[in-house]
């Protein structure tokens, strides 16, 4: 069982689980891991490598989550695997990683992109190949090289309002800023316009969502995360092949070798704690008794399967999950288009000022079967995100926007003509709201055979997005382990304080007294 291993970061930290025997030799208990996603499927491989008898419950036909892919035929007769858009695997993500070295060792399906450019349609253009990774020369350095932050910049924020940057911690960050919106923050603080829509405004809407409604306490962990807390800096890795055959079907196979048993397209409609202990979880194939659960569901899976499981939760616990909010609609529009876009453009690229389209990813750069299709075709296959999109827009509409917007920055696929398109509209997405920190479930329920997982849940550690949904599901895992006695997964994290005790001290001076 490999522990997950840090980065280049030498202040990364590790988090150990409670002490206990290494695994199972007898009889083990029964766990029903309820979704198939990141938080599902760490949570489930930390128990099935302990021994425990695990039953994964998927309602979809493939593992995987929301980076989850599927087969579909396109017009000039080739197999593709489309799925729900580019996502970045950060050298920060220490645990999601950890877990993709149980069936990738040494990340050979992981490629590294060179560049994470970033384009204000004004013409400035930001990129981190040249920012230095460790704190605080990143941030002195994005400075120092960016066109849209100038030292005069610099000069005119609120350096008492930019303060609290310096020193991230959970939950202190959340009891601060989650009342305060992620752009209030920003204009707070005088960040330059040019500057607030590249290198945050792209980071918020990470989040699929608008940063009049992200919480800023997300922002400011991001930041610590990415910049200031941490030396692994913002360059990422991609998969070398669609989701489904790089990562999860490898992953299921694993699981399977341990014993598990992965049901995908099983919905679960019902969790019920039982008086003596252990629960009853209902599918459409009847009630199955287990002696723990994990709920390793979206936003709108779990608020469904605990307003059809009365007697699960508090009043209180069930009234917060009622209220969780899922992120506004977002389109990921593939095209696959029968000329090559030009070599020096990069593998992705983040947009802003371009009427709702967020990035621009060249998927035959990185991706193997896109690649494949390329060199057959002599076309390329591109990719568009479009984030927080107003429901009330035309889907067509916003579609065709993103089309017309990349004409603009790449006009040589003006002339190209379009072979097939898949356009893949979602609002699955957890909302961080202003204020929504407190209301998000923690890991541990009101009965001890129950626990939470995923992106949604609240953590004690700084961690995001993906990296948050697979922290989650090893902590679920450990305290069911805990409870039984054995050893759980070791995990590691960026720093939880701010890295200079300079710069903290000077943070303490924004603090409340």
């Amino acid at each position: 069982m490999s522990a997950p291993r840090r980065g280049r970061d030498r202040r990364a930290e590790v988090i150990l689980p409670a002490p206990g025997r290494n695994r199972f030799t007898g009889d083990a208990p029964r766990t029903a891991v309820i979704g198939g996603g990141i938080a599902g499927l760490a949570a489930a491989t930390a128990l099935a490598e302990r021994g425990v008898r695990v039953t994964v419950y998927e309602r979809e036909e493939a593992l995987g989550g929301r980076l989850t892919g599927w087969r579909t035929r396109l017009t000039d007769g080739s197999g593709a695997t489309m799925g729900r858009g580019f996502h970045a695997f950060f050298r920060q993500y220490y645990n999601l990683r950890g877990l993709l070295r149980r069936t990738d060792p040494g990340l050979t399906g992981l490629v590294a992109l060179p560049d994470y450019p970033l384009r204000h349609s004004g013409g400035l253009t930001d990129s981190f190949a040249r920012v230095p990774r460790t704190p605080p020369w990143s941030a002195l350095g994005f400075v120092a090289l960016s066109p849209t932050f100038t030292w005069r910049d610099l000069a005119a924020m609120n350096p008492r309002a930019a303060l609290p940057l310096l020193d991230v911690r959970v939950p202190d960050v959340y009891e601060r800023f989650d009342e305060v919106s992620a752009e209030d923050f920003l204009y707070g603080i005088g960040f330059p316009e040019a500057a607030h829509h590249l290198a945050f405004e792209v980071f918020s809407r990470s989040f699929f969502a608008d940063p009049r409604e992200l919480s800023a306490a997300e922002l400011l962990l991001m930041f610590h995360i990415y910049f200031l807390g941490s030396s692994e800096g913002l360059l990422f890795d991609v998969p070398r092949e669609p989701f489904p055959q790089a990562l999860w079907e490898p992953l299921g196979g694993y699981l399977e070798q341990l014993g598990a048993q992965v049901r995908t397209g099983t919905a679960v409609h019902g969790v019920r704690p039982l008086d003596g202990g252990g629960v009853e979880v209902e599918t459409d194939g009847g009630t199955e008794r287990h002696d723990a659960a994990v709920l390793a569901l979206d936003v709108a899976g779990l608020r469904r399967v605990v307003a059809t499981s009365p007697r699960l939760g508090t009043t209180a616990w069930r009234d917060d999950i009622a209220r969780l909010r899922t992120a506004p609609p977002f389109l990921v529009s593939r095209l696959w288009l029968d000329r090559p876009v030009r070599a020096d453009r990069p593998g992705f690229l983040g947009t802003s000022g371009y009427e709702g389209l967020d990035n621009i990813s060249v998927l035959d750069r990185w991706e193997g079967e896109a690649a494949r299709w390329a060199r057959r075709s002599g076309g390329s296959v591109v990719e568009l995100h479009a984030y927080a999109v107003d429901p009330r827009r035309e889907r067509k509409e916003v579609q065709e926007a993103l089309l017309t917007q990349l004409h603009a920055v790449y006009p040589e696929t003006r002339d190209a003509r379009i072979v097939d398109a898949r356009h893949v509209w979602r609002a699955d997405c957890p909302l961080f709201p202003v204020g929504g920190h407190a209301h998000r479930p923690p890991v541990r329920t009101a009965h001890p055979q129950v626990v939470t997982a995923g992106d949604a849940v609240r953590c004690a550690l700084p961690v995001a997005l993906m990296e948050r949904a697979a922290t989650t599901g090893f902590l679920a895992a450990n305290a069911l382990l805990a409870g039984w006695g054995v050893r759980g997964q070791v995990l590691w994290t960026v720093p939880r304080a701010g890295r200079s005790p300079l710069l903290r001290a000077a943070a303490a001076l924004a603090r409340p007294r």
